[in-house]
């Protein structure tokens, strides 16, 4: 006990306290630029995608055993581990650099849809869509244009949708030549699919950027015309129409596409809710489903691990698409376009494929995301994921705070 050095009253000292430290020191260190990255990477996503593609992978060698061993789904894990490797690389760039970069990986995209309607390229079930390398793989670049087109149109639209602007109708135009670039190449491979998959990435990313209705409603008219003009006139190969013909009246081809869905409607069927069994399925097994390891794949899990392997897929496919949404509510104007368009994309095309396999849609030839066998749709799936994550990362270093306005549809 002391004196007030002011008066007499006395004062009790109290006990010793270590130094508190700085109420903004644990801020501080999460925002250290030597932080490891990874803990800032939506794990979720990633996680999410790997066991899609283990199960893939699975799928694939059930599909393709009898016919061709385990080279199909060896192929499939190579595949994968170069997805990774891509998928790990592209999280960890700079986001700066992934919008430089974005006009580089545009043009690229756009050469190797032109080299494959060259004699470059080769057919397949009636479609120009591949381009083959040594060692006798393949290159699909409607795959990489998937990734080219949500970066370059997140590139060209962010300016003004980070300053909440509404788009001027120049720029959408502008966005609309470098959406319909790859959509006029793709349907001369002709890719009808491949097609609808990159309208509707452009349709949704332009209108989220701000654009005035009027060209959103513009767009849609005209795909209303186009997928008409598909049926009369010869825009599409002869294959393509039957396919379309198919799926209307699968009576008109019944020892074609009418074969082929009948025999994938059978194995889906047959599965039950507990499936007939991994490697146990007699349509599968027995090889009744031609091309069932990449357009039909989501059949064998039908078939062999029933309605609850199958509901399974779609709850997988739904995580990561959802997960994608939610990241693009917290990014930043470039990161949240790129994130809806990577929704499109895995959204659309696993919404076509399983439709296919159940009758719902016509048979376009989509593989399904993560899933299907194709070096190329896989390593093009992981990179999605990748920027995904290097979205999720720089909203983590921001705090989590979109620095734009709020997410506008028209």
């Amino acid at each position: 006990m002391s004196r007030d050095p002011l008066g007499d009253r006395p004062v009790v000292a109290g006990p010793l306290l270590p130094p508190t430290r700085p109420a903004g020191g644990v801020r501080r260190a999460a925002r250290n630029p030597a932080h490891p990255s990874w803990l800032r990477v939506d794990l979720g996503l990633f996680i999410g995608a790997l066991g899609l593609s283990v199960v893939g992978v699975v799928l694939v060698w059930s599909a393709t055993r009898v016919s061709a061993g385990g080279t199909a789904a060896l192929k499939q894990l190579v595949a994968l581990g170069v997805g990774i490797a891509c998928a790990a690389v592209v999280a960890r760039l700079d986001v700066r650099v992934v919008r430089a970069v974005a006009p580089v990986v545009y043009v690229v995209a756009v050469l190797g849809l032109a080299a494959v309607v060259s004699p470059l390229g080769s057919t397949v079930n009636g479609s120009r869509s591949w381009i083959r390398l040594p060692g006798g793989m393949s290159l699909q670049p409607s795959e990489l244009m998937k990734v080219a087109l949500a970066i370059g149109l997140a590139m060209l639209l962010a300016e003004r949708a980070e300053r909440g602007l509404r788009q001027r109708h120049r720029d959408v135009a502008l966005a609309w030549v470098v959406a319909g670039i790859p959509v006029v190449l793709v349907l001369a491979q002709p890719d009808l699919g491949s097609a609808l998959v990159l309208v509707a990435m452009a349709v949704v990313i332009i209108a989220a950027a701000g654009a005035p209705a009027v060209w959103t409603l513009g767009v849609l008219v005209a795909g209303t015309a186009a997928v008409a003009a598909a049926f009369l006139t010869p825009v599409l190969s002869a294959y393509q129409r039957n396919r379309l013909r198919a799926f209307l009246d699968p009576s008109l081809d019944p020892q074609g596409i009418g074969y082929q869905t009948r025999q994938v409607r059978i194995a889906i069927g047959s599965g039950g809710l507990g499936g007939q069994g991994l490697f146990e399925g007699r349509q599968t097994q027995g090889g009744f489903i031609p091309f069932q390891e990449t357009d039909f794949v989501f059949s064998v899990a039908g078939e062999e691990l029933g309605f609850l392997g199958a509901a399974g897929l779609v709850v997988l496919i739904g995580f990561i698409v959802v997960r994608c949404v939610l990241v693009a509510r917290r990014a930043d104007a470039f990161g949240r376009l790129v994130a809806i368009g990577v929704a499109v994309w895995l959204g659309v095309q696993a919404f076509e494929n399983i439709g296919m396999n159940l009758g719902l849609m016509p048979v376009t030839g989509l593989p399904l995301p993560f899933v299907s066998s194709g070096g190329s749709s896989l390593i093009a799936s992981w990179i999605a994921v990748g920027l995904v994550g290097n979205v999720a990362a720089a909203s983590q270093r921001r705090g989590g705070r979109p620095v734009a306005g709020r997410l506008r549809l028209g």
